[in-house]
């Protein structure tokens, strides 16, 4: 690969002993200069531009650190490769307080110096025209597994996947992949919907051969722990996708040894049916018949619906044989002062055998960026929305907890009741004006949509979803089509293209991490 006249300055007092060095890297297209003195280096730093430095640390006159000191009050951001015959720790610690981006010890050698400079100066254009031949190897491969029979385990791997190259094409934005991995993930997703829409039933009617659902959470992944003795720390992140996990499950492996499993949301992927789902191990029409007060009819909040989670926890455990003492404490989070309120009073859960916490921020952040002209600024495709969330988390109350329970004997569990996916077809649905409001799916008397565009649910009971009335039905959007009403259909539609929705089918929405995480 040629280094593109990438420009190397060696400082060196002996700078004429290598030449030989300096050709050999000349002769792989680099424009190299010497200096035989940190004063002379001073000097043409401030002159000329340069890429590296290379810089002897035994010098006469002005030292390799004092000269690294002055160059990088002229040039902070100029990589600095620190030459020496010493190994000593202290000396490099001082050369790493001041900013080397590497060192090499003498004698070196020619190929030495060639991977160091290729290494700071080349790393991105290689590793770019790398991950773009990987690319397309990789989504070859998944064309040639789509063509075959997927079964529900292959659709996970897929979404993880696509997940993944998610987060490294949002990197190296100059490959130019963005609108094709967009496809690719559109295609995926049409096909993964056709997928749900023929085997849900068998799913949700107790098929032997079914993925983990949202009723199945907290029997698999937290009943274990709290059977054999541990302390539980369980974590529901309202409205995070698998991609938002992936971003951040580097930051969190730091301090705990991260397990990541995954499982389906049930349909709709959205809060009232999926949480609740979670926290009672029931499909949403036995909830509504066992806890009426969450579907009153005519009941347009839908937070409201979730009011009472940790009832629902509660007797899932008592079903599941699990009697706690002292009694399982529930907190759910929907500002940044309740986040602050638990960071301070973690410490105090320490005989708490079990402690599931909602955080919200991520599901009022989604909703917000829709409703907010600077967040939309801020977050204007889900590659920046995914880095602000990332912010968010890395400065978060919740960060702070989980730093904490880092230092302690227990287990942590940490999942999301649905994801969301960027609505970007705009979709006709008709029906009376009682019908429920949300972008992704709605139920309501005698819905009518378009056929290729959204699924159709006559009969509630047989999706186990609340019927409210004899006319009861259900639509759900497919793809990344979002619900629209005929009246100013062009309006709304410009309205809500881009904005994060969930509540349909469809892989960001559905498929969804449950990270295990134990303490280092």
């Amino acid at each position: 690969m040629k280094p593109d006249g990438k420009v190397i300055l060696w400082i060196d007092d002996e700078i004429n002993l290598l030449e030989s060095h300096m050709m050999f890297l000349r002769e792989r297209g680099y424009i190299v200069d010497g200096a035989t003195s940190g004063d002379e280096a001073i000097e043409m730093i401030a002159e000329n531009r340069y890429d590296l430095v290379l810089l002897d640390e035994m010098m006469t006159g002005r030292d390799g650190l004092s000269t690294l000191e002055e160059l990088k009050q002229i040039k902070p951001n100029l990589p600095v490769v620190m030459v020496t015959k010493s190994e000593e720790e202290d000396l490099m610690e001082q050369a790493i307080g001041k900013k080397i981006d590497d060192y090499l010890t003498k004698p070196v050698n020619p190929s030495q110096v060639l991977s160091v400079a290729k290494r700071i100066l080349d790393a991105g254009k290689i590793r770019t025209e790398h991950l773009a031949r990987q690319y397309a190897q990789e989504i070859g491969r998944m064309r040639n597994d789509l063509s075959g029979p997927m079964e529900w385990a292959d659709w996970i791997d897929a979404h993880v996947r696509l997940s993944q190259w998610d987060i490294e094409i949002d990197r190296f934005r100059n490959l130019g992949l963005e609108e094709i991995h967009k496809e690719h993930q559109r295609e995926w997703t049409a096909e993964f919907g056709k997928y749900v829409e023929r085997h849900y039933l068998d799913w949700i009617h107790d098929s032997p051969n079914r993925p983990p659902l949202s009723t199945d959470v907290v029997e698999r992944w937290v009943a274990p722990h709290l059977k054999a003795g541990r302390r539980v720390f369980f974590f529901v992140i309202d409205c995070m996708s698998l991609d938002q996990w992936l971003h951040i499950e580097p930051e969190v492996a730091q301090f705990f040894n991260v397990t990541r499993d995954h499982y389906f949301s049930i349909l709709p992927s959205a809060t009232p049916f999926s949480r609740n789902a979670i926290f009672s191990g029931l499909f949403p029409a036995d909830v509504k018949r066992l806890y009426p007060e969450l579907w009153q009819v005519g009941d347009k909040d839908e937070f409201s619906r979730n009011r009472l989670e940790r009832r629902l926890l509660d007797e899932q455990l008592a079903r599941l044989g699990i009697r706690l003492k002292p009694e399982a404490k529930y907190v759910k989070v929907l500002e940044q002062t309740e986040g602050e309120r638990l960071a301070r009073k973690i410490g105090g859960y320490q005989s708490t055998p079990l402690l599931s916490v909602v955080y919200n921020f991520i599901d009022n952040l989604t909703h917000g960026r829709s409703e907010s002209e600077l967040l939309s600024e801020l977050a204007p495709d889900k590659g920046a929305f995914r880095d602000l969330m990332k912010t968010w988390f890395t400065n978060s109350s919740w960060f702070k907890v989980l730093r904490y329970l880092s230092r302690q004997d227990c287990v942590v569990v940490v999942t999301t009741d649905h994801g969301s996916i960027v609505g970007s077809r705009g979709t006709v649905a008709r029906g009376k004006k009682d019908t429920s409001t949300n972008l992704r799916y709605k139920y309501g008397d005698n819905l009518r949509g378009e056929p290729k565009e959204s699924m159709f649910i006559r009969d509630p009971d047989e999706y186990r979803l609340p019927r409210f009335t004899m006319s009861t039905t259900y639509l759900l959007a497919r793809e990344d089509f979002y619900f629209v009403y005929p009246t100013q259909f062009n309006e709304y539609q410009r309205r809500f293209a881009g904005t994060l929705q969930h509540g349909g089918i469809s892989l960001p929405e559905m498929v969804l991490p449950v990270a295990t995480l134990e303490p280092k």
